[in-house]
């Protein structure tokens, strides 16, 4: 006796019910982690495993694991043939491959001389090397949702989401060693440590290698294969990336209820909304100098304004463990980003309505885009 296989039209419909819940699904994730955190706290410390680099074994977790799957996913989802029309243009690919990097490291620089002027010198480094964490990440998969129902131009943006996340091992290292300048104390030289020796190894690691390994499968799946699995693989990485909210809220909030810091709290959030806005808008703004079409500048906004805190945060817990307000900017910018995105959403999807219609994606996936991978994987 032979188990029928999920049907696809059944998971599209469960994804879709899933993804309008989203938008309160991610605070309820930080809730849990405020009331229940010991749970979290135990999961964080299961062995998993260690993984051979060339900068020694690295401890695997439960959270390296379900970054890896929710990333996976979401390559999963590319078909590189869409990516070859991007070669005829790369200009715009490399402008928006470059913003991606540049432009919060310059938004965090800005925000250092404030830091570093708090009275609280290891709070307001701390939240620093969080902010350079986010910025040293690749754009969000967020971005290749978010900007295509805002009108943008869906193969520029998976472009960019695919190139920054390849380019990460050069990157990464680049943006750590930039911050550890702006920082000071043990802050600064474990941000220049991780540039010099580890950042580019876990970079290809836990970023780029799962993003390989997702566009091999796809490429090798026949595509009434993929169209079929797709929708309950989404579903799957949906609740993987919840888990992993949960996971690396636990440590922050468990610190915060134990030791209250509302100041450093609202100084956190602050400057991850100024540097969330501040990456959209200049972003918008590189966009309009290289006059490029409307399309094409929504998609450089959000590639810009979007960037893959779940990787940050991940990288905080494990490299910052005794220090976790490093995680309170990178948990605000997680949210922010989602909020300043559904505005910038709705105000350019009403500017591109008037200039023209928005180039939108074809084939299965186009029916139902998942926010479940593209919000949180590349997050």
């Amino acid at each position: 006796m032979t188990t029928a296989a999920p049907h696809p039209d059944r998971g599209r419909h469960l994804l879709a019910r899933a993804q309008r819940h989203l938008t309160w699904a991610m605070p309820l994730a930080y809730v849990a982690a405020a009331v229940v955190p010991g749970a979290g706290q135990w999961a964080r410390n299961l062995p998993c495993g260690t993984l051979p680099l060339p900068v020694g074994p690295t401890t695997l977790t439960p959270q390296t694991l379900l970054l890896g799957y929710v990333l996976f996913t979401a390559a999963l989802q590319v078909r590189t043939r869409e990516l070859t029309v991007l070669l005829r243009r790369p200009g715009l690919l490399a402008a928006g491959t470059a913003a991606n990097t540049a432009l919060p490291l310059l938004v965090l620089t800005l925000l250092a001389g404030t830091f570093l002027l708090l009275p609280d010198a290891d709070g307001g480094s701390g939240l620093l090397t969080g902010l350079a964490l986010i910025a040293a990440m690749p754009v969000a998969g967020g971005a290749t949702v978010w900007g295509t129902r805002a009108g943008g131009n869906h193969t520029l943006v998976v472009g960019l989401v695919m190139s920054s996340t390849l380019l990460s091992p050069l990157t990464i290292p680049l943006t750590l060693a930039g911050a550890s300048a702006v920082t000071s104390g043990d802050y600064s030289a474990a941000l220049a440590r991780m540039a010099q020796v580890s950042g580019g190894a876990l970079a290809a690691t836990g970023v780029v290698a799962p993003c390989l390994a997702g566009l091999a499968v796809r490429a090798a799946l026949p595509e009434r294969r993929a169209a079929a699995a797709l929708p309950w693989l989404k579903l799957l990485a949906l609740a993987a990336a919840l888990t992993l909210t949960y996971l690396n809220a636990c440590g922050a909030f468990a610190d915060l209820i134990a030791r209250p810091r509302p100041a450093l709290l609202t100084l956190a959030t602050l400057a991850a909304a100024v540097m969330c806005a501040a990456s959209f808008l200049l972003g918008w703004c590189l966009a309009r100098a290289l006059k490029a079409a409307h399309a094409d500048a929504v998609a450089l906004a959000f590639t810009s304004g979007m960037n893959n805190s779940s990787a940050g945060a991940v990288l905080a817990t494990t490299r910052f463990p005794d220090h976790p307000h490093v995680l309170l900017p990178i948990l605000a910018y997680s949210l922010l980003q989602k909020v300043l995105a559904g505005y910038a959403d709705s105000t350019l999807a009403r500017r591109g309505r008037r200039t023209g219609p928005p180039t939108r994606p074809t084939g299965p996936e186009a029916a139902a885009p998942c926010p479940a991978t593209g919000q949180e994987a590349f997050r």
